[in-house]
């Protein structure tokens, strides 16, 4: 089904090539044919290409329409490409955006944490004189930090919107930790005294998703030993993680619901085992998850009814509805609309001239939502908040 959905995407792209990006409406171009670097118009200044690495992500979603209103505030001309969680596809439309003159690529990595992909991206628009500023997943393997983002041969002409990955899993896992040592024998539905749980992971390599796996268990861990509880338990002994991945790499409410729909067949009150937890490294896959959860009778925010409890990443409007209505347990902000601000404010201080180093660290001198990793002057994070629980 995405394939077909790449080959319209690429068609309608191919069409499209050539044509300038508009401001107040802009229309959301796929990537089209490649154009060589001398075929390419001269840039300008303050014209904006986002490539997102696919307009299904949900948490994206909300980047995207909160960075179409700043950019559009902010006077800049901009265009925005699905890429269809295809790096080839995506490498295709900074073509076409560089061919279009575009002179800032705020740009969504589709192979998260690959620096060759992202040494790509970066090559081409230093050829052509743009500048890159990445933003949400990350642009280099979890022990290269600063690998290109502190590299000389892009300094000032790159830099990084995003997270502080572990941060995450820590709010998580002390929520987690937290909700179960006030309500332990609620959650305990066979009364063996300890808790299982099941983890879905969104990517296998991507450091959001294996810091946020590894610190809401850890953490959760550590408060309910510290309260004299047992640790928690993996719902399946015969897996050979524990977590399961979302192997699309989509963080995806359907691998989620598909995942826990299996799950529940083995595991369940009836045979004894029942899975007491559901952890998730982001609010899509937790609505997958509550949605399997529900076609079981649990989850369905029914006064007395029963409840397993489900935490997520994000804080989206579905999940806040979801922890409104009793659904949900609770989730972690990840700032959607500050993410979109810091991109459209280095955007603006690029196109007036500054360097992106420059523009990072005015921007964090600026506003507590926002720091800079240890030892990189262009690799800003956005702070995580939890957001509620029950």
């Amino acid at each position: 089904m995405r394939k077909n959905r790449f080959a319209a995407l690429l068609l309608a792209g191919a069409l499209a090539a050539g044509m300038a990006g508009c401001g107040a409406q802009p229309q959301e171009e796929s990537p089209g044919v490649a154009v060589s670097p001398s075929a390419q118009p001269e840039l300008e200044a303050g014209k904006v290409a986002v490539l997102y690495y696919d307009f299904e992500d949900a948490y994206l979603s909300n980047v995207r329409e909160s960075l179409d209103v700043s950019l559009e505030d902010a006077g800049l001309t901009y265009q925005d490409y699905d890429c269809a969680n295809d790096q080839q596809t995506q490498d295709q439309a900074v073509d076409t955006a560089l061919a279009d003159g575009c002179s800032i690529l705020a740009v969504n990595l589709v192979s998260s944490g690959d620096q060759q992909a992202a040494q790509a991206i970066l090559d081409k628009a230093a050829a052509a004189g743009a500048r890159v500023i990445f933003f949400n997943r990350p642009v280099e393997e979890m022990d290269q930090e600063g690998a290109l983002l502190g590299a000389e041969a892009y300094r000032d002409m790159v830099a990084f919107v995003g997270t502080d990955a572990p941060q995450a899993g820590h709010l998580q896992g002390q929520m987690i930790g937290s909700y179960l040592l006030n309500h332990y024998d609620e959650v305990d539905r066979n009364g063996d005294g300890i808790i299982t749980y099941a983890l879905l992971q969104g990517e296998d390599d991507n450091a959001e998703a294996v810091y946020r796996t590894q610190y809401s268990v850890e953490d959760a861990n550590l408060l309910l030993t510290q309260g004299g509880r047992p640790e928690l338990i993996y719902f399946d002994p015969e897996g050979t993680h524990s977590f399961q991945v979302d192997e699309s790499g989509a963080w995806s409410a359907e691998a989620a619901q598909a995942y826990m729909t299996d799950n529940l067949a083995e595991f369940n009150e009836a045979k004894g085992n029942m899975i007491e937890l559901v952890i998730c490294n982001n609010d899509e896959m937790a609505q997958g998850a509550i949605t399997a959860l529900q076609a079981a009778g649990y989850n369905t925010g029914d006064i007395g009814g029963k409840t397993i409890p489900v935490f997520g990443v994000d804080a989206t409007p579905t999940a806040q509805a979801l922890i409104a209505q009793g659904m949900m347990t609770g989730t972690v902000k990840q700032d959607h609309e500050a993410m979109a601000a810091a991109i459209c404010q280095l955007a603006q201080a690029s196109a007036g001239g500054a360097g992106l180093a420059d523009a990072a660290a005015s921007l964090v001198a600026g506003d507590s939502t926002y720091s800079l990793a240890e030892g990189l002057d262009n690799k800003i994070y956005v702070a995580y908040a939890t957001f509620t629980v029950r």
